[in-house]
């Protein structure tokens, strides 16, 4: 017992200052409609200077690497089979290749532009999958290497950024391309990167789009699992020999699995589903701001713009995909 509370001791300074952080990001986000995720990183990099203090640094790593973990399992909470299965076997398999694809296609376009094609598969997912919340589990179980935080940083820049363009520009097509609202809700579900612009951009337009986008972004949300193990098994085969490889599956992805069979199995109740939701989200922003304190805004701004256009390309991509899909009738 007194270990527990001395090492919540050593902790409590730093996870304190990224909370206080996430308790302003999350103000901001709400008066001035823009992502909570990118004001946590902006908060926490402001704030760098505290990650060399003795005093906070315990608690500021703590809350970019536990907390992260915590945030990305309890997302197992969003997904059940029953959402997956009121969508059809059309939209699933668009989904499912359409992720595979955009990884993939990642990949050789980051290694084209100098990249490492870990970046490819960063990024890609992150645009593929659901922005900043995807983004951090796959960095969350990549191989580490030099410019780890720098890359899962950008990319959740890139991603929130591009989201919140989308959430704009996007039902403006629709309208202009004369979309059903099934069909708007299927292109918004699967093109814009975060949750909350999903919601933002379908329910203005009709219930019907809405459900049809969110159902759609969960699915979405669904292929974080078996991408995050792919990107565990790529840190363990990259193991140096000699060294103890990392375990077959990371824990937080057995818990997000778990949690994901547990909700389709069970009937949970909707309040514990919501307060695993929003437990979930503040972890997740608590970490973005510890990881961005542990950033030097220097070191970003050496990578340069290429990574922006790397991320527009895949979510130009992506719309443009889908958009052709459903204006030859295959959805």
């Amino acid at each position: 017992m007194a270990q527990i509370v001395e090492r919540a001791r050593a902790l409590a300074p730093g996870a304190g200052v990224a909370l206080v952080l996430a308790l302003a990001a999350t103000f901001l986000s709400e008066h001035y409609a823009a992502p909570v995720m990118l004001f946590a990183l902006l908060l926490g990099l402001s704030f760098n200077f505290l990650a060399d203090n003795d005093k906070t640094r315990a608690g500021i790593d703590f809350s970019a690497k536990v907390l992260l973990r915590v945030g990305v399992s309890l997302l197992g909470l969003r997904i059940g089979i029953d959402q997956i299965a009121a969508l059809g076997w059309q939209p699933v398999a668009m989904v499912v290749l359409l992720v595979a694809g955009v990884i993939g296609g990642s990949i050789v376009l980051a290694r084209l532009m100098g990249f490492n094609p870990l970046f490819g598969f960063l990024s890609g997912g992150a645009t593929a999958i659901c922005g900043a919340s995807a983004a951090l589990a796959i960095a969350a179980s990549l191989p580490a290497h030099e410019r780890k935080d720098q890359a899962m940083l950008f990319t959740v820049i890139g991603v929130s950024v591009l989201s919140t363009i989308a959430m704009i520009a996007y039902p403006l097509v629709a309208d202009l391309v004369g979309l059903t609202d099934r069909q708007a809700g299927i292109l918004f579900g699967a093109t814009i990167h975060d949750v909350a612009q999903v919601v933002g951009a379908s329910y203005a337009i009709s219930p019907e789009a809405g459900d049809t986008a969110v159902i759609v972004k969960l699915l979405r949300v669904a292929m974080l699992l078996p991408v995050v193990v792919i990107a565990g098994q790529i840190t363990r085969r990259g193991a140096a020999a000699g060294t103890q490889r990392p375990p077959l599956l990371p824990w937080f992805v057995v818990a997000f699995a778990a949690l994901a069979i547990l909700n389709s199995v069970l009937a949970l109740p909707p309040s514990l589903k919501a307060g695993a939701s929003e437990l979930s989200r503040w972890c997740l922003v608590v970490s973005l701001a510890a990881i961005g304190m542990k950033t030097r805004l220097g070191d970003l701004m050496k990578v340069g713009a290429k990574p922006i256009i790397l991320m527009l390309i895949e979510t130009l991509v992506l719309a443009t995909i889908v958009l052709g899909v459903l204006k030859l009738g295959w959805l």
